[in-house]
């Protein structure tokens, strides 16, 4: 009789145990997701979490909104996801200019590493140098004989003070001996508004972002911030073969998640992105914005992420920009 009731007993604990376990792990996602971009709209790091939401949406059955949060070097943007509840459903889509902040800002409410689950990289590209078509150069090695003509008369734009850009455009004018005048604003997609429209004469920005612009005329390439050329504009050489011999600024995108995120979400979002990231149609449509799939672990991301915040703080300290 005893051993019955102990028998009954044991069978009413896992029945009620097993609910609860079941509701300690909720299927996920459950709800939309929200990924925040820390720059305005129709900047490269908007174009690229539009494209994996999409994606992320067809495959999971949930709505992927991008919510845009610009300000602050994409600051802004990494303090709300750094707050938000660690479940998944908030995500962040970070550029090259998220490791630049991280040396640019003394008093980050963030820590840039620990605060944050890093899920995989997405892609990477080169910036490109710009001018509007009022200036008479037609390359890097032609504005460079401008700028030591006319020492910081050159108007240089960016997406902000210390974001890649502007940083790219700072290392380019100290090996190139010239002086500029940089005018930062709010992300890449004011930075181009305001070079079309004739408010800056230079910029460094994103490939992906000014393609359009480019092959369009409205925008000239002068050259490329990485070492080789690219697909998508194959006259326009790098900055490094025109004049500013070993120059190289690189940009690159990716998704983190807040800290705290469980191990077993972080694995299904890393493994869901990185197939997205594989398909021929995804590859195909980032080529065609001139920039390179990626992917990777979370491991390695979290690494490469520690590497170009050592790098790019250092660019900063010598440039005497940190704030």
């Amino acid at each position: 009789m005893m051993l019955q009731l102990c028998l009954m007993l044991i069978g009413a604990g896992a029945a009620i145990a097993a609910p609860q376990a079941v509701a300690a792990e909720p299927p996920y996602p459950n709800k939309p997701i929200r990924i925040i971009v820390g720059f305005p709209p129709a900047g490269a790091a908007d174009i690229f979490a539009r494209l994996v939401g999409q994606k992320l949406t067809d495959v999971w059955g949930q709505p992927v909104v991008v919510d845009n949060r610009p300000g602050a070097g994409s600051t802004i943007g990494s303090e709300i996801t750094a707050n938000s509840t660690p479940d998944g459903h908030t995500l962040m889509a970070v550029s090259a200019s998220y490791a630049t902040s991280a040396g640019l800002y003394k008093k980050l409410k963030y820590h840039p590493i620990d605060s944050f689950a890093p899920i995989t990289m997405l892609v990477s590209s080169a910036n490109v140098l710009l001018a509007h078509p009022s200036v008479q150069a037609r390359s890097a090695r032609e504005l460079v004989a401008m700028g030591k003509a006319s020492p910081g008369k050159l108007t240089m734009g960016s997406a902000g003070t210390g974001s890649i850009t502007h940083l790219a455009g700072e290392l380019f004018a100290n090996m190139a001996g010239i002086k500029v005048t940089h005018v930062p604003y709010k992300g890449g997609g004011p930075n181009l508004n305001a070079l079309l429209g004739g408010e800056i004469q230079i910029s460094v920005a994103s490939l992906p972002a000014s393609l359009g612009h480019v092959k369009a005329g409205r925008l000239k390439a002068l050259g490329l911030t990485s070492v080789k050329r690219s697909a998508v504009l194959p006259d326009v050489p790098p900055i490094a073969e025109s004049g500013v011999p070993g120059y190289e600024a690189k940009n690159w995108y990716g998704i983190l998640a807040p800290s705290g995120v469980p191990k077993t979400i972080v694995a299904k979002l890393n493994a869901q992105i990185n197939e997205i990231l594989r398909a021929p149609d995804f590859a195909e449509a980032i080529a065609k914005q001139g920039a390179e799939v990626e992917g990777g672990t979370p491991e390695e991301f979290r690494k490469y992420l520690e590497s170009e915040i050592a790098k790019w703080s250092k660019v900063i300290k010598a440039a005497g920009v940190q704030q």
